[in-house]
């Protein structure tokens, strides 16, 4: 993750936006994180799964061992030692591990940890102030792997939901093969495509509202 957002180019993705915008009035914001939340309740319940572990395996111990070593693991404090150090290296596990932060979270606090992070970006980057409400936000939290795109009202009036599969597709395609640049890219130019297909239309007076770069957010941002 950390790889795909050090290389991001953002002079293609900012003449992306510019070649896009030429075509239509849409405003598009593309905005990528490394992460929508740090999912400590997911970390904790890695840290108690494996201190759980760890004491079941030092009762399994102590029942079936029985040679003279390891007195020590028949006493209290050794027990305890046990739990913390498992718990300690559950943490650490979880945190280290994108793939087993995400299913200790859940896939539904996945959804709605993104959904919040990308409303929010939606309104920190103003992307509801042009002229039209034109605005359209490309959001995308590597962590999670999930991707929304948000319309605003002058979008959403001629651009179905569904219409926008092909471009979040794009971009996770462009994630999978480790070029995030190329799938933005890419995406980006299918906004204008469908933008331009959808009537949202440039007029002759307009003028560019949003600035085309692309928004990052790594951890020693966030």
């Amino acid at each position: 993750m950390k790889k795909l957002l050090a290389t991001l180019d953002e002079d293609r993705i900012r003449e992306a936006v510019a070649t896009a915008e030429m075509r239509t009035a849409g405003e598009i914001v593309p905005y990528v994180v490394h992460r929508s939340d740090d999912y400590d309740a997911a970390i904790w319940r890695g840290a108690s799964a494996l201190a759980i572990l760890g004491l079941g395996a030092v009762l399994l111990f102590v029942q079936f061992y029985e040679g003279w070593g390891f007195g020590w693991v028949y006493t209290s404090w050794g027990a305890v030692l046990v739990a913390l150090l498992s718990g300690t290296l559950g943490a650490f596990a979880t945190a280290a591990i994108p793939p087993l932060r995400r299913w200790l979270a859940g896939a539904n606090a996945l959804d709605r940890t993104v959904h919040h992070r990308a409303m929010r970006a939606f309104v920190e980057e103003e992307v509801f102030d042009t002229r039209d409400r034109t605005g359209i936000l490309l959001f995308v939290s590597l962590l999670e792997h999930r991707i929304e795109v948000i319309g605003d009202a002058g979008i959403n009036q001629r651009v179905a939901a569904d219409d926008w599969i092909g471009i979040v597709e794009r971009i996770r395609t462009g994630i999978k093969n480790e070029n995030l640049t190329a799938g933005l890219v890419d995406a980006i130019g299918m906004c204008g495509d469908l933008l331009e297909e959808s009537g949202v239309e440039i007029q002759p007076d307009d003028t560019n509202e949003l600035t085309n770069r692309v928004r990052t957010s790594r951890p020693d941002r966030e």
